[in-house]
């Protein structure tokens, strides 16, 4: 079971407590029972058919429209079902069922509260256009809103991310498709109100289904494009064993200096795809030079010194790489200009490539290769600073100085040092070789 913070916990039993206390009054109010089942046993069915897409995130059209035809109590119980009985790839799964059921329920009883106290039921019941849409709109902000405020409580204290930065961007980034599947709803809810009844409103379902689908066969394909990336990473871990493990690192170290620019969550996404993918190239060099012990003769250097190009011509085919696949061809550009393929200089050479070069110029200083041992981070770090100007750009330097006060590094041993820990645990010393600080290969 993966280990989920004690302080995690009590917030998802405080929401949970919290959808509770939004059940409570159902007894009480007016609840016409039927619809109530019908829309539960719609959202239950959706999430399944979702879940078996692989569609991401969770189908809101049933959900908004019992907001708008239902009593609060009786909208927020319409979630329950389809949210504990989906299925959850990740452990602790029962904890996770709790946590979106309690979130859903809560972020619809909110939006049902809002949409009666605006006069929403009436105005849904009588179709009158266009007043039923000011009511519908300001209960999906509320839904929007609580399930952003939700997420990010979640976030800060499960994965430990500052509170200011959970919650940046969540709104605005899922306000977009919500606002779609509550038109949807509100559709459902006036069609579910007018002589044509229910069997009407589920018609509204059949083109957000299709278009579900058609979501998930977009995230179908991208999959496989990842499991090409990830086969190509590992044909680069076994070509050159020294470096098993770097291209991770330095996509997880490219994202790290990412989030410190304060980028959009897409590209931070993109920067970790080039950080993966920067060396990809070197399946085209020659293994006796990869693994060769001290310095390279400048014939074999001008072999290596091709390595980006040949990774830009084996990435340029993947469309969703955007930007990485100049990350791929510029990382050893350097800002003097004296870098490699093309010597670009300064601005000339794209930002992602710069991100990525320091990432990887980091990890390679402080992870052992066959030509010298790894060196302290903090040794790394004053070697990329002497550095910043001429061959790094000094933004990304400080980004991944301030990154690294806040969070640490826990650089991985490679299978290679493994194998050859003496007896105190320590991985024995390898050859060292001449070479200009931070140059890698």
């Amino acid at each position: 079971m993966e280990a989920v913070p004690a302080r995690a916990r009590a917030y998802v039993a405080c929401v949970a407590v919290a959808a509770l206390l939004c059940l409570l009054p159902l007894p009480a109010v007016r609840t016409p029972w039927w619809a109530l089942a019908l829309l539960a046993a719609l959202s239950a069915g959706c999430e399944q058919a979702a879940a078996r897409w692989r569609s991401a995130g969770t189908f809101y059209p049933v959900l908004l429209a019992g907001a708008f035809l239902l009593p609060p109590p009786a909208a927020a119980l319409v979630a329950l079902p389809g949210a504990l009985l989906s299925p959850v790839e990740r452990r602790p799964r029962g904890l996770r069922r709790l946590w979106r059921a309690a979130q859903l329920a809560v972020s619809v009883w909110a939006a049902a509260r809002v949409h009666g106290a605006m006069g929403g039921p009436d105005a849904v019941g009588s179709s009158d256009f266009p007043y039923a849409l000011a009511p519908a709109g300001v209960a999906v902000l509320v839904f929007c809103l609580v399930l952003s405020l939700l997420d990010g409580g979640i976030l800060a204290l499960a994965e430990r991310i500052p509170v200011g930065r959970s919650w940046r961007g969540l709104f605005l980034r899922s306000l977009a498709p919500v606002a779609v599947h509550g038109l949807a709803g509100l559709m459902m809810a006036v069609l579910w109100r007018s002589p044509y009844g229910p069997v009407a409103a589920l018609l509204v379902l059949l083109p957000m289904c299709v278009s579900g689908w058609v979501f998930a066969q977009y995230h179908r394909e991208r999959a496989a494009h990842q499991a090409t990336i990830r086969a190509l990473v590992q044909a680069v871990d076994i070509k050159d064993e020294y470096t098993r493990g770097h291209s991770e690192r330095v996509g997880q170290a490219s994202m790290m200096i990412a989030r410190e620019l304060g980028m959009d969550d897409a590209r931070i996404e993109v920067l970790r795809f080039a950080g993966i993918l920067h060396d990809v190239g070197k399946l085209g060099v020659p293994t006796r030079l990869l693994r060769k012990d001290g310095p390279l003769t400048p014939e074999e250097r001008r072999i290596i010194e091709l390595h980006p190009e040949y990774g830009h011509e084996m990435v340029r085919g993947i469309s969703f790489l955007g930007e990485a696949r100049a990350a791929v061809l510029h990382h050893h550009e350097r800002l003097d200009g004296s870098g490699y393929p093309y010597g670009l200089m300064g601005g000339q050479i794209p930002e992602s490539a710069r991100v990525v070069a320091v990432a990887d110029a980091f990890d390679a200083m402080t992870s052992t290769r066959s030509y010298r041992r790894a060196r302290p981070v903090g040794t790394a770090l004053e070697e990329l600073e002497r550095c910043a100007g001429s061959q790094f750009d000094p933004r990304m330097v400080t980004a991944l100085v301030r990154a690294l006060s806040r969070h640490g590094w826990h650089p991985a041993v490679t299978a290679d040092e493994v194998g050859e820990v003496g007896e105190a645990g320590v991985p024995r010393p390898r050859p060292t070789g001449a070479g200009r600080p931070g140059v890698r290969r």
